[in-house]
């Protein structure tokens, strides 16, 4: 009889992504491995994660809105709720263990574990944790974590450094930079620099870059820039009567594969799962932490890189009058890129996955 395991979490790719990732390798080991998602209701994770070739149940949760005093009127209820039906939930499927990636379901279903004994292990992606992985962590069998200095949010015993599960098709970029270039019809004779703010897109990346378009052409430079499905048709609209053969502009690219593979010098975010992959693709990366995140979690994960000489910070707030300056300027200094991209791989650890499947089976057993 195979062993069956909850994994409960989402509400973004950065969530999703490890937790596909992680239920992949559990099958991989263990070939009749039962395994349920939970997620939250209305979030991405309910429509990727059947996508994936896996069953999911909705539970009606939400966090905390800031920007809004009604919209938290109903969490205390959408929290009592999710909890009772963690518990059924939990009865029904009768799980060996629990894993939680973060995300809005991911309390609710672990602290119902936690009330029925259920043994269970959090995987945490940032370099900050929550408020609520800090308190499950008590009672947590194993918390796996992606980076040094963890113990002062957890118990140091019971933590493991795992790294980030990532998506392995999209770091195997080796002996591609050619196939690359020819895809996106740019010059292997240029460099260029890549930007993402991920696929719903970054308004600072894109505010910035549009600022400095002139300076990317006046420097012969090329640029690979996904601005996300939110902000595409406005750039393309403010672009107007600039458009360049090696400024590429797109909603959201199909083969990231490619787009590392490409790239000289990136600009990018600084969510967990596009760190992880970062660390693995080892080149020179300037970092835009969100600010509009929880506990300002991007800038902590972009701190962790810049500490050991892996990253370039620059502030969301300095970004429209420094990025690209910085950028141009890195894209000139190839002992500095170098430096850089030595640096990150140094952090790499790109079997996450599977060593994070091994520790669920560990504590389903």
């Amino acid at each position: 009889m195979g062993k069956r395991v909850i994994i409960s979490g989402g509400g973004t790719g950065g969530h999703i992504f490890p937790a596909v990732a992680i239920a992949n390798a559990l099958k991989k080991i263990s070939p009749d491995i039962e395994i349920l998602f939970v997620g939250a209701n209305g979030r991405m994770e309910m429509e990727k994660v059947p996508a994936a070739g896996y069953e999911i149940v909705g539970l009606d949760i939400q966090g905390f809105q800031r920007n809004s005093i009604v919209k938290n009127i109903l969490l205390p209820y959408k929290i009592i709720m999710s909890l009772i039906k963690s518990r059924s939930i939990i009865k029904n499927f009768k799980p060996n263990a629990v894993v939680g990636v973060g995300g809005y379901a991911s309390g609710p279903l672990l602290f119902a574990s936690s009330w029925m004994n259920i043994p269970y292990l959090i995987q945490e992606q940032n370099s900050y944790a929550g408020i609520t992985n800090k308190n499950l962590g008590k009672n947590a069998r194993k918390i796996c974590v992606a980076f040094e200095g963890m113990d002062k949010f957890f118990p140091a015993e019971k933590i493991l450094i795992t790294g980030n599960p990532i998506r392995k098709e999209t770091v195997d970029i080796d002996g591609k930079r050619d196939e690359a270039l020819k895809f996106f019809n740019l010059s292997p004779s240029k460099k260029t620099i890549l930007v993402t703010g991920g696929s719903l897109g970054a308004g600072t990346l894109n505010k910035s870059m549009l600022d400095g378009i002139d300076k990317v052409i006046a420097d012969d430079v090329q640029l690979i820039w996904q601005t996300g499905k939110y902000y595409y048709q406005s750039v393309n609209e403010q672009l107007k009567g600039k458009f360049h053969a090696n400024i590429k502009v797109l909603e959201f690219l199909q083969r990231m594969d490619f787009a590392y593979a490409a790239a000289d010098v990136i600009i990018s975010r600084a969510g967990a799962g596009t760190i992880a992959e970062l660390f693995v693709i080892k080149k020179p990366v300037i970092l835009v932490p969100s600010p509009n995140v929880a506990e300002d979690h991007q800038t902590q994960n972009a701190m962790a890189l810049v500490r050991m000489n892996a990253a370039v910070l620059v502030k969301d707030s300095d970004a429209e009058n420094e990025l690209l300056n910085s950028a141009l300027k890195l894209l000139k200094d190839e002992e500095k890129q170098a430096e850089l991209a030595k640096n990150i791989g140094l952090m790499a650890l790109p079997d996450a996955d599977e060593v994070i499947a091994n520790e669920v089976l560990k504590i389903a057993n």
